[in-house]
């Protein structure tokens, strides 16, 4: 069972497509193991800004981002009338920041990788020994096989972080909100406008673009709600409860949420760990360090840390213990800022009092 090369990539979105990348570049032979049955589309656009700009220039996929670039043209705050009690225009885009579909950017990294590393669906990890020339890894089909290095790149309810580092609960911070998202595929207001509206605790908000609209119900609430996240008609029970009374085109959105196939609903919360490093093991991304949706970072903030994790590893290629050292050092204080910032921006995303509300459909987010 020779490990040699070998290294193993847990998740198939952004920061393991990303970390697939990198360690093909420096050699490495690489399998991606991916839960489901192939890239799991879906969601709402992802913002490519600041440093992830500089990364997708040296991936190569600058071009490409410009060329699939999208962006609202103007946010209107509404009231429960459907009135417009402030409106932003977005005339320019900014010149190095960018928006692009979700699924777009997804399938431009899985491109860059899909010929050269070695991808597995429908499968997951089930257990990690550490061995001393390497990692041992057993798969759900009953296989084993050696790896330099494991990396779990598996999103915020990570397999590998609750394998080899311990459960969910230790490192999730739960900050009192839940989110539903979902896309109707055809615009439901104007293309390139994005309409937000708020009650106090709750939120709507639709963005159409490219003949479709994204629908984002928000809530709020302390106690923790138990599911499974994995239940459509468990979670789709507790929208349906919450969303039951709201204004504003709430009882029409609560039917295109709850039939659009592209459904997802989730606790807004954080992942917090002391290193994300154990052993010959690396979290990256949602796994190790998710901010939350509210920090409108997800896709970057997972490409930016593999890609900080992968550069680590080439500035010490013949000692991996002092390039997780650096990738825990180096990252910590950006992971921490972006963190902070989410907490910030769900405040404005989600009002908990009316004065707050009409605060927000005065100026915007700008208060």
């Amino acid at each position: 069972m020779e490990c040699n090369n070998k290294v193993l990539v847990c998740g198939a979105s952004f920061a393991g497509l990303t970390m697939a990348y990198w360690m093909r570049e420096m050699g490495y032979e690489v399998t991606v193991v991916e839960l489901g049955s192939h890239l799991k589309t879906g969601g709402t656009p992802v913002d490519i800004k600041d440093e992830t700009v500089g990364i997708m220039e040296r991936m190569g996929l600058l071009d490409q981002l410009k060329a699939h670039r999208i962006g609202p043209q103007k946010w209107e705050f509404k009231n429960a009338a459907d009135e417009s009690e402030h409106t932003v225009s977005l005339d320019e885009l900014p010149e190095n920041e960018f928006e692009i579909e979700r699924d777009v950017l997804l399938h431009m990294l899985f491109d860059l990788v899909k010929d050269a590393v070695n991808f597995i669906f429908n499968s997951t990890i089930l257990a990690l020994v550490d061995e001393e020339d390497g990692m041992k890894v057993c798969f759900n089909d009953g296989n084993e096989s050696k790896y330099q290095f494991v990396f779990g790149c598996d999103g915020v309810h990570s397999v590998v972080r609750k394998i080899w580092f311990g459960k969910e609960a230790e490192f999730a911070y739960h900050l009192g909100s839940y989110f539903c998202i979902a896309t109707a595929n055809r615009l439901l207001i104007e293309e390139g406008a994005y309409h937000l509206y708020a009650e106090p605790n709750k939120s709507l908000s639709m963005y159409a673009y490219h003949n479709k609209t994204d629908i984002i119900f928000m809530f709020r609430q302390q106690e923790d709600i138990l599911y499974d996240f994995r239940n459509q008609e468990q979670i789709k029970e507790i929208v349906r409860t919450q969303i039951q009374g709201v204004g504003w085109r709430a009882a029409e959105l609560k039917e295109e949420l709850l039939n659009s196939g592209s459904f997802y609903f989730d606790q807004f919360c954080q992942i917090k760990m002391p290193s994300w490093t154990k052993g010959r093991v690396a979290l990256a991304g949602d796994a190790g360090y998710c901010a939350s949706p509210a920090a409108g970072m997800g896709g970057s903030l997972a490409i930016i840390g593999a890609t900080a994790l992968a550069d680590a590893i080439r500035k010490n290629r013949d000692d991996f213990q002092q390039a997780f050292k650096m990738y825990n050092k180096d990252l910590s204080p950006f992971i921490e800022e972006v963190q902070q910032t989410a907490v910030l921006m769900l405040g404005k995303l989600l009002p908990a009092t009316q004065g707050e509300i009409n605060q927000r459909n005065t100026n915007g987010f700008e208060f």
